[in-house]
């Protein structure tokens, strides 16, 4: 078959890579490539997406239950609240609405990596701010980059990959400086993962911000990726103008039930806190082991030097201590321990010392072939051996 497409289409579009979805993981595996929450759906939200079953009439298009449960959860009115397919789609929404031809929209890089798309399909063109020395947002920067052509600014925190967070009173300040007309969108899609008291929380700039817009999902924290249910916090004429540019009906009835329902999906977060609070309190913090098969192939086909850096160190979270091993099979482990901040490696025969340190904020970072998604087992030193970007679980290692 010919590569050439056989009609007009814009030249930009067909520059552009599809999004690719990582392969499945094998049963006895975590797929690691979308971040998705391990734990199986409470019993009541599985009970509340089965028993939607009126599947010959099309579901409330403007989710008002769902936007009432949130608006009542956040303090604000129902018109404050837009709930989409996943923030991603609602982000698609917001640029399509804010930028056009000839305009910019801005985000820091590296980012998540859905966003240079969703630029070019509106016609617009992206201003990608490097991040710091840090790996982190670079605000000020951010604020230098700024044009008459800016239309958009997206602040993602904590930010996917690298994991880094935006401070409170460093968004305030930046806040203050831009232009009160200039749309800003805090994708917050990983905040409840954050446990640091100083990290941005926007919700609690919005009644003095018209400008700023919060974008959220059930996806992560919550479970339901396969849903697909996220939603934007923000002023309610602008949200109105963002769901001008919405595919009706795009959440489902199963979904909207499954997110609705009489809050109990909240009792996931606590059961998280509990286990990280558990293990960040004890003397003998676990260790999480991550056995890369070919560590070197990760890294060379990796060439932003920030997902270089995160290739030889992986973040987990506060409370969790980390160690590598830069390449191995797990069959070649004979001994694991951990002791204070040194764990000991025995491989057929060699002892191995690698440092590991305690994260100070984090759930998450990420490279080309894997990422952590170990958290759930902060009650136990685990070990998980990386292959092909899916994460086979290991007997518990000693301590």
């Amino acid at each position: 078959m010919s590569d050439v497409v056989p009609v007009k289409l814009r030249p930009e579009i067909l520059a552009q890579r599809a999004y690719k979805q990582g392969q499945p993981a094998p049963a006895n595996s975590f797929k690691l490539s979308s971040n998705e929450l391990p734990f199986a759906p409470l019993d009541s939200v599985v009970a509340a997406a089965t028993g939607a079953t009126e599947f010959n009439r099309y579901p409330d298009a403007a989710a008002t239950k769902l936007r009432q449960a949130l608006a009542e959860h956040y303090g604000l009115t129902a018109d404050q609240v837009l709930v989409g397919a996943g923030s991603v789609s609602l982000l698609y929404q917001a640029v399509l609405a804010a930028a056009g031809a000839g305009d910019e929209v801005m985000y820091p890089w590296r980012s998540f990596e859905a966003y240079p798309g969703m630029v070019t399909v509106a016609g617009a063109s992206s201003v990608q701010v490097p991040l710091d020395r840090d790996s982190r947002v670079d605000l000020d920067a951010m604020l230098d980059a700024i044009t008459d052509r800016t239309r958009l600014v997206i602040v993602c925190s904590p930010n996917n990959p690298t994991g880094t967070y935006t401070r409170q009173d460093e968004f305030e300040r930046f806040l203050e400086r831009v232009p009160s007309d200039l749309l800003v969108i805090a994708d917050e899609a990983y905040i409840e993962f954050v446990t640091d008291t100083e990290a941005l929380n926007a919700t609690r700039l919005l009644a003095d911000c018209p400008n700023l817009v919060i974008a959220r999902t059930l996806s992560k924290a919550y479970g339901l990726a396969g849903l697909r249910v996220g939603y934007l916090l923000g002023n309610p004429r602008v949200l109105n103008a963002f769901n001008t540019t919405a595919i009706p009906f795009l959440v489902s009835a199963q979904a909207q039930a499954a997110a609705a329902f009489d809050g109990e999906i909240a009792a996931l977060m606590p059961e998280m806190q509990k286990r990280k609070d558990a293990s960040a309190g004890s003397t003998d913090w676990p260790w999480i082991l991550i056995c890369i098969d070919d560590l070197k192939r990760c890294i060379d086909s990796i060439n932003d030097q920030t997902l270089r850096r995160l290739a030889s160190i992986l973040v987990l979270g506060k409370g969790l201590r980390v160690a590598v091993i830069v390449s191995g099979n797990a069959a070649d482990i004979t001994k694991l321990s951990a002791s204070g901040e040194r764990f000991t490696m025995e491989m057929t025969g060699k002892t191995t010392l690698l440092l590991g340190g305690s994260a100070q904020a984090h759930m998450f970072a990420r490279t080309d072939l894997a990422y952590s998604a170990a958290s759930q087992d902060a009650g136990a030193g685990m070990g998980y051996l990386v292959q092909d970007g899916h994460a086979v679980k290991l007997k518990a290692v000693q301590k």
